[in-house]
């Protein structure tokens, strides 16, 4: 039997963060919550994580400044941006500094199930 894979979200909309960690949990992975990058790091050392799921947009630290301190202290952490005002450039950003994907709100489930069961194939 497998072990199910633990994922971080850290978005500081509250809806958002619970609704998606409703989701994954009821997709059997355990999940986890923080409202910005600085509780996220906090959690990250004490904490190990198979996937960071980040929102860009958030006040004290946005996702990529976020996704940059990850890449510095956690290198080899799988990150998928998330973003409700997607931009050319900040795609460009999380791409260059490690992110695994980059995902436009809101979330389109089915898409990201696929993306999820391709990246945890991949780390078998």
């Amino acid at each position: 039997m497998k072990k199910p894979k633990k994922i971080l979200v850290v978005d500081d909309d509250e809806i958002s963060r619970t609704g998606l960690s409703r989701i994954l949990s009821k997709d059997g992975y355990l999940v986890d919550s923080v409202s910005n990058g600085f509780e996220a790091l906090s959690y990250l050392r004490q904490q190990e994580v198979d996937l960071i799921m980040t929102d860009i947009n958030m006040p004290e630290m946005n996702g990529i400044d976020f996704l940059k301190e990850i890449t510095t202290s956690f290198p080899n952490k799988n990150v998928i941006m998330i973003t409700g005002y997607g931009k050319v450039e900040t795609y460009i950003a999380s791409m260059n500094h490690g992110a695994v994907e980059y995902l436009n709100k809101p979330i389109v489930y089915t898409e990201l199930k696929t993306i999820l069961r391709k990246l945890f194939q991949e780390l078998i």
